[in-house]
């Protein structure tokens, strides 16, 4: 009778107790298609593995392969309930393929993108998932030949794939919706200036004004940062205007929900006397009072095609030029407009 080893078990262990070779283990563990392996022999190994609790050491499997079975992902905010969404997505198809996950934090700054950046490529990840807001990233990024697969496609290279919603498209019709409820005098609420992800929303903002043949007011527009202080701040400058805006669009809902304590610290009450919409559909907004009219860009599913990409990359599936793979977005209307 085969006793189970009270060490770590190892590949031989596993041989061993399946009564098969290590090559046949080996075979079976990386999904190796070029030899037959019967179904029979295969189950032997997988139960093996299953009573044996064995897991691949995946330093050493890294050495054989010259890989580190690690992908990074870089993101602008941690704090942001965007992200952990979006990043719950790549880590289950991280670990579907045996892989960990290193996450950066930039705070959206310029220099902290590159430092990110560095360290990623440093650490000899094998690929990289990120949401660069900044164009100085792309002169780092063309000199890399690390696969890297971009959330929103804010810089355009050869070697990089890119998962995006169409923001413009995205903030129209949001913008086309408050218009729609019968709203003129609408303000917007941006991020940093120097960023694409502010820029084509508040493009967004302006189309669906000029498509319905009303003015982009100047003082209409203030940034916030894209966070909840910031968006408490250009709230509060936005009702101090004469007239004030009836409604606003918040470019995310971090924003959105400053925007609300501002408005029901003015004793204003939504959407009664201003309507408000954001952009994510971040858990929190259907806890809003009232719940806030959003748009979805579905983060799992965003972050799991991301990733999908990525190790299509990795396991030579995709074709050589890079590609651009467009995500759907939603509307959710909720009582906030």
């Amino acid at each position: 009778m085969i006793k189970i080893p009270p060490h770590r078990p190892t590949q031989y262990d596993v041989a061993r107790l399946a009564g098969v070779s290590q090559k046949t283990v080996s075979l079976v563990l990386t999904n190796n298609t070029t030899y037959s392996i019967p179904q029979e022999t295969r189950q032997k190994v997988l139960d093996a593995i299953a009573k044996l609790d064995y897991r691949p050491h995946r330093m050493a499997r890294g050495l054989r392969n010259n890989k580190t079975y690690t992908i990074a992902s870089i993101i602008p905010d941690i704090a942001n309930p965007f992200y952990p969404t979006f990043l719950r997505g790549i880590q289950d198809v991280a670990e579907t393929n045996n892989y960990n996950t290193i996450i950066y934090n930039t705070d959206g700054f310029a220099e902290k993108e590159r430092q990110c950046l560095v360290s990623a490529t440093e650490s000899q990840v094998d690929g990289i998932i990120g949401m660069f807001f900044h164009p100085a990233s792309k002169d780092y990024l063309e000199n890399t030949s690390i696969p890297i697969v971009e959330l929103g496609g804010t810089i355009i290279l050869p070697n990089i794939d890119i998962v995006y919603i169409d923001c413009t498209e995205a903030a129209s019709a949001a913008t086309t919706y408050l218009i729609q409820k019968n709203h003129t005098r609408i303000g917007f609420i941006g991020g940093m200036p120097d960023t694409l992800p502010h820029q084509v929303r508040l493009e967004g903002y302006r189309q669906a004004l000029k498509n319905h043949n009303l003015p982009s007011d100047e003082e209409l527009i203030r940034c916030g940062d894209f966070t909840e202080i910031g968006g408490y701040h250009a709230m509060r400058e936005l009702l101090n205007l004469l007239p004030r805006p009836t409604a606003v669009f918040a470019a995310n809902d971090l924003m959105a929900m400053g925007a609300y304590q501002a408005i029901h610290e003015a004793n204003l009450r939504i959407p009664d006397d201003i309507a408000v919409i954001g952009f994510d559909d971040i858990p929190a907004a259907k806890l809003l009072n009232p719940p806030l009219t959003t748009i979805s860009q579905f983060q799992e599913k965003l972050g799991r095609r991301a990733a999908e990409m990525l190790f299509e990359r990795l396991s030579d599936m995709a074709n050589e030029e890079s590609r651009m793979e467009k995500m759907p977005f939603e509307l959710i209307a909720r009582a906030s407009t």
